[in-house]
């Protein structure tokens, strides 16, 4: 994998400080902010939503950083993310949209900010509170002073103390009895930075008398999921603890296995296309993606840095959206590669959710592989083995795979393409 700018800036500034001796010392290393700013902006170098998104010096020594107050950081060996499990059982409580509401459309709803909002007026966040509520605050502001102790990758524990560091809210929440704050991402996550819950929790729980709910919220594949958090011990970061999951969908014509069948016998198979095979096995992620391109064309690097894509994978799903032909490429003014919909692309993640995901179930069965994989499945009613799934495979043609390692590899691809297909009725 080619080395980041970051990763570059982190280097230097890991030798000129003798930063992992000094970790290894002391347990933790301070750094200024106008230290970062000698090599890079401190905004692109400290800030890391995601575990994938950390600098490989990071990575490979099993730290992480935090602010401390508006000029400087922590760094040490400490656990600062969250696992993010989905819970496939879940069915999505449906809610109506509100007829007179003419200021969002629930079909384009492709920023973190637009799906807050619709989550707020069609009753979403009173569903998930028990009680009607307002929302009072969002944006930046300071974290004030205090005092947590945080849990290393040796099991030990670590005090911190904050002094006005900048924090940032996406929501927040009051109702009678509670204050909900909500950090939103607009993708299906892995994992997310606690950080960005604990600050505002802390903050919040010294300024008002009621209980402050901590709540992790995405918005991915037209669903809505929150998850709802508690700390058990204020002052220690990692006690967070789920206390439930709740998805929400606005109430559509819904998705039957039927419509999949007509789509199959229905779709028209093209040649495949002189692009890489698809190594990209959660369909649901290429969504995601297609999704963050309906608002803006983005780099590679943007894409990487700004959501929950390592380089690779960064790699791999603008990939797999260019072979279904709904992403293309082009040069700025920069000459710098931009990723963007093509119009097929466009239109369809402008459509309602059942005509939106048969829309793009016809995209990938169009292709030869694919169709066949789910022949199989309709003539026997389960999926095929891997090893059958390469036979297929290795009947169509595909563009520039030869090694039987790589069949194998993309095989998982077929796999998971054609699970996102079969859940769309339990889940739709």
């Amino acid at each position: 994998m080619s080395q980041t700018k970051t990763d570059k800036a982190w280097e230097i500034l890991f030798e000129r400080h003798q930063i992992l001796n000094k970790v290894h010392q002391n347990g933790f290393f301070e750094i200024l902010a106008k230290e970062i700013k000698e090599v890079r902006e401190p905004r692109l170098m400290a800030k890391f939503d995601h575990f994938s998104h950390l600098p490989k010096l990071f990575k490979e020594h099993g730290l992480s950083i935090l602010p401390i107050s508006r000029s400087s950081y922590v760094i040490g060996e400490f656990n600062v993310y969250e696992k993010v499990s989905y819970n496939p059982r879940l069915k999505p409580v449906q809610v109506d949209f509100p007829s007179m509401i003419t200021t969002i459309d629930p079909a384009n709803l492709y920023s973190e900010s637009s799906a807050l909002h619709c989550a707020h007026v069609t009753g979403m966040m009173e569903m998930v509170l028990g009680e009607s509520s307002y929302q009072t605050i969002s944006g930046r502001m300071s974290s004030k002073e205090f005092d947590f102790n945080i849990q290393t990758k040796q099991g030990m524990e670590r005090f911190i103390h904050i002094k006005n560091s900048q924090i940032e809210i996406d929501g927040g929440y009051e109702s009678e009895n509670q204050f909900m704050i909500v950090e939103a991402k607009n993708e299906t996550v892995d994992d997310f930075l606690v950080r960005q819950l604990y600050y505002p929790y802390r903050l919040w729980q010294e300024k008002t008398h009621k209980k402050v709910i901590p709540v992790f919220f995405t918005y991915s594949n037209d669903i809505f999921s929150f998850f709802v958090y508690e700390f058990t011990d204020p002052k220690r970061y990692n006690s967070l603890r789920l206390v439930e999951q709740k998805d929400f969908i606005i109430a559509h014509e819904g998705i039957e296995l039927d419509d999949i069948i007509k789509v199959f016998r229905a779709v028209q198979t093209i040649p495949e296309p002189e692009i890489p095979f698809p190594q990209a096995d959660s369909f649901t992620r290429v969504v995601d993606l297609l999704g963050l391109l309906v608002e803006n064309d983005l780099s590679k690097d943007q894409i990487t840095w700004n959501y929950a894509f390592d380089e690779r994978q960064t790699s791999y799903y603008t990939r797999a959206g260019m072979y279904l032909g709904l992403m293309e490429t082009y040069k700025d003014e920069n000459k710098q590669v931009m990723f963007r919909l093509t119009q097929t692309g466009r239109d369809i993640m402008r459509q309602k959710t059942k005509d939106k995901f048969l829309s793009l179930t016809n995209k990938i069965l169009a292709h030869e592989p694919f169709k066949q994989v789910l022949a199989e499945y309709f003539a026997k009613g389960t999926l095929p083995e891997k090893s059958r799934v390469v036979d297929i495979m290795e009947n169509c043609h595909l563009y520039n795979v030869q090694k039987e390692s790589t069949y194998f590899r993309r095989a998982s691809t077929i796999m998971g393409w054609m699970n996102w297909i079969l859940d769309l009725p339990e889940t739709y």
